[in-house]
């Protein structure tokens, strides 16, 4: 493989590693950064695709955000969790939404697995509620994780 196949590839990690830092330390996934990552995957997807790459993935980033909105309205997911998946999912054609989708719950999965037993661990309760936002799970790891997954199939 090439620079022109590796660049990409090492951006979208670097954002999504940033976004999972950002998540874990801070629990949350400034604007900028899924600013960021949006307009570089609109951008990739015209430099390789043209205009019916980029139809096709500004379709998929569209979706995915009213999707994780529709998340983040019944309390399911933070708002910069669904922001930072859409401008994650802006980085991969309509045809790619699924598996995208799996790797994210498969990896939310094994980051629910690892959060409960921290928590056991660690002897908090699961059920308690708290008004620290560093108590709530950082589902933006998750959403690295499978975006990286993503992109390395």
């Amino acid at each position: 493989m090439n620079l022109e196949t590796w660049a990409p590839i090492a951006a979208l990690t670097g954002l999504c590693a940033a976004a999972a830092w950002l998540d874990l330390t801070q629990r949350r996934i400034p604007n900028w950064l899924c600013g960021v990552t949006l307009i570089a995957g609109l951008a990739l997807a015209t430099t390789t695709g043209g205009f019916t790459g980029l139809g096709s993935h500004a379709l998929h980033a569209a979706l995915a955000l009213v999707g994780g909105m529709a998340l983040y309205a019944l309390g399911g997911l933070g708002g910069g969790d669904a922001k930072f998946y859409a401008a994650a999912a802006s980085w991969f054609g309509l045809g790619q939404a699924t598996l995208l989708l799996v790797y994210v719950a498969l990896s939310g999965l094994v980051l629910l697995i690892v959060w409960f037993v921290y928590r056991r661990i660690r002897r908090i309760p699961m059920r308690q509620k708290s008004a620290d936002p560093m108590d709530g799970l950082p589902y933006g790891i998750a959403i690295a994780a499978g975006t990286v997954a993503t992109v390395l199939m």
